[in-house]
């Protein structure tokens, strides 16, 4: 006689795809739970230091102080003439609205002849050249017109500068 095929031969038993649909449910959820209480867990350290952080003061343009053209002695026996303008920072808290602290362009005229008296004029005749020289001075005079308050916050009072001439020769 010929055995019933129904029961034992590779067919599943009535019920165990209903099983095996609940598991991988089952499954599913608790991946979801973790993967979510992952996100949630690594993303509220950084809300809770980004709400501590102290933020980042917005800078107001203010007046432009141009400086007078200088001539800067170059490493080959020309010379460059240089006129440079320093964005000042408009002083929120002097209670002067719509003016920046004067500036003194001492500062500037050292980096300046710091920054160009030992290059060349082959140095400078690529405009490419030329701004990364400017964007380096501009740094650096950024960084000496810096500020602190009286409680120690920097405040910057140049934000910027601007070449108002520049004639090699």
């Amino acid at each position: 006689m010929a055995k019933d095929k129904t029961k034992g031969d590779g067919e599943a038993k009535p019920g165990g795809k209903k099983k095996m649909i609940i598991i991988a449910a089952g499954a599913a959820v608790l991946l979801a739970g973790g993967v979510g209480g992952g996100v949630f867990f690594l993303t509220k350290g950084d809300s809770a230091s980004a709400a501590t952080a102290t933020p980042t003061p917005t800078l107001t343009p203010g007046d432009v102080t141009a400086l007078d053209p200088i001539s800067v002695n170059l490493a080959d026996g020309h010379y460059l003439k240089i006129g440079v303008g320093l964005q000042g920072v408009l002083a929120a808290s002097s209670g002067h609205e719509g003016s920046s602290t004067g500036l003194d362009g001492s500062k500037a005229y050292d980096l300046i002849i710091n920054e160009y008296s030992n290059l060349s004029m082959s140095d400078l005749e690529n405009a490419d050249q030329r701004n990364h020289f400017k964007d380096e001075l501009q740094g650096k005079i950024i960084e000496a017109y810096k500020t602190h308050d009286d409680k120690g916050v920097a405040t910057e009072g140049v934000m910027g500068i601007y070449l108002t001439s520049f004639v090699m020769q």
